[in-house]
């Protein structure tokens, strides 16, 4: 999986660099936005599904329940989203083509094409987390940034760069993810379904305890919320910088430039939630919640080690390769980068907080700490100050107040479900 997520890295620096050495000012800013667009949709609606997906088929994985039903539902959620994506994407289409986009129908069309296989590989990983494939998983993350890293090179050096052949090429690069896990996610499947029939025969011959219903893909158009939210609080402040430096167009680039370059990190990281998920799943089916703490803690540790570092990082190389490697025109201070830097940090631990919330099944909590997130992000996005000042206290505020949310929720959760066999156990 550390392969697979520094090569996922590796694609995301590369494309924001290719595309602003070799294509046009105009066409690399049409390419930064269809970069910012795919971040958001593809994670922001599907995110979710992996969630629920690994969530549930984990729970069956524990319960030794046949994984048929768990898989059709979560497909079943998957095609509403796609149906509310190509809609949504329809009645958008000229705000979008002639707006962001500069008028790069291309673009457009790559970015459905993306909708199309973010949906596939994050079913795909939902499956294969939650029956604790992570070789496959490491499959997903490795095809995704193969596909999308090395035909981007081959694009630059060949001279063939246009806006379009990135974004298609960036675009499919999920699915190739998608196909690379397949025998993996088959050998998982009848795996479970053998355990299942196990079960179920020895649930005849009475060597086996009572089985639950399977179970369900439940909660799940609160969390699409949540995670569309959080998309949009990693991705809103450069999009609100631009717009109030009209007049300053080189430094809302250079900003742009640098906020992506910081938090890249975010999506290298996510596949950690693939791991805490069906832990902690595990541990709320066998009433074992002292175990979560177990299992979230070191993982915060971990992550915040390494940010730690990507924010020295930042504060001192920062400036350099936001000159350098991505080509902006205007300074960025090193202050800035390492702010950004450790806003990243703190949404890194939310996403962890928020696998941990899901399997304790606290979808609405999750929402609620994102709605509050994006209201604070808002209101001090539009402080009477600079605006780069403005944005960079904003994503640290929304950031801690996501995380303090979380940690709050978490708190309480464990607690009760700590208390609750106890009251059970007392004489009445």
């Amino acid at each position: 999986m550390s392969a697979g997520t520094v090569l996922v890295g590796a694609a995301g620096y590369a494309f924001v660099a290719l595309g602003g050495h070799t294509l046009p000012p105009a066409d690399a800013a049409a390419l930064s936005s269809f970069y910012l667009l795919v971040s958001t949709i593809g994670p922001g609606l599907f995110v979710a599904l992996e969630q629920e997906t690994n969530r549930a088929t984990s729970s069956a994985l524990a319960l030794r329940s046949p994984p048929g039903p768990v898989l059709r539902r979560a497909a079943t959620h998957g095609a509403v989203l796609w149906a509310v994506a190509f809609l949504v994407l329809g009645a958008m289409y000229p705000f979008l083509v002639e707006g962001s986009l500069l008028g790069h129908r291309e673009l457009f069309w790559a970015i459905v094409l993306s909708t199309v296989t973010a949906g596939a590989v994050y079913f795909v990983r939902g499956v294969l987390g939650g029956m604790q494939r992570f070789e496959g998983y490491a499959a997903t993350l490795a095809g995704e940034g193969l596909m999308r890293l090395v035909p981007a090179l081959v694009i630059a050096t060949a001279g063939l760069a246009t806006a379009g052949l990135y974004g298609f090429v960036f675009a499919l690069g999920s699915g190739v993810g998608a196909v690379a896990a397949l025998g993996w996610l088959r050998r998982g499947v009848d795996a479970q379904r053998r355990a299942g029939a196990a079960a179920s025969a020895d649930l005849v011959t009475g060597a086996a305890p009572s089985r639950s219903e399977a179970p369900r893909v439940r909660g799940f158009a609160p969390l699409v919320s949540a995670t569309l939210l959080a998309q949009a609080v990693a991705n809103l402040a450069p999009v609100v910088v631009t717009a109030r430096l009209t007049a300053d167009p080189a430094t809302a680039a250079a900003f742009a430039a640098g906020f992506i370059l910081a938090r890249v990190p975010l999506f290298v990281f996510s596949p950690l939630q693939a791991v805490v998920l069906p832990a902690v799943s595990a541990a709320v089916t066998h009433g074992e919640t002292v175990r979560v703490y177990r299992i979230v803690r070191p993982v915060l540790l971990a992550a915040t080690g390494v940010c730690v570092l990507g924010v020295v990082l930042l504060s001192t190389v920062g400036p350099w390769a936001v000159r350098t490697l991505l080509g902006a025109e205007a300074p960025l201070s090193g202050a800035v980068l390492g702010f950004l830097g450790a806003g990243t940090l703190l949404l890194i631990a939310a996403q962890v907080l928020q696998a941990a919330l899901v399997a304790l099944q606290a979808h609405l909590a999750v929402t609620v700490s994102w709605q509050l997130s994006i209201v604070t992000l808002v209101l001090l996005l539009m402080l009477p100050i600079h605006p780069v000042q403005a944005a960079v206290v904003a994503q640290l505020t929304c950031a801690a107040v996501v995380v303090i949310a979380m940690s709050a929720t978490l708190t309480v959760r464990l607690r009760s479900a700590a208390a609750a066999p106890t009251a059970a156990a007392a004489p009445g």
